[in-house]
């Protein structure tokens, strides 16, 4: 059963980070705001993934001097995501 999930980042450009989940795989990841061609990319890439390796492969990538970034934030999405859904 595929579940829906929003998360607004912080500190990032991107406003609005919505994803499906089917059990713990990613069906589809869709971001308002950012860099539309890498956030379009990366959402393509782990679309069928389980989402505790794309959370080990994201989780504290930087953008610039900033402490975080959209895949980051991305990475904080999917495990809210994930405890939500086992809760």
């Amino acid at each position: 059963m595929t579940k829906k999930f929003t998360f607004y980042p912080e500190g990032v450009c991107s406003m609005m980070i919505e994803i499906e989940l089917d059990g713990d795989i990613i069906r589809d990841v869709a971001f308002t705001g950012g860099c539309n061609g890498n956030l379009s990319g990366i959402s393509k890439l782990i679309a069928g993934m389980n989402a505790e390796d794309v959370i080990g492969k994201l989780e504290g990538t930087r953008c610039g001097f900033k402490d975080t970034s959209c895949p980051d934030q991305l990475s904080k999405a999917l495990r809210l995501a994930l405890n939500e859904a086992k809760a």
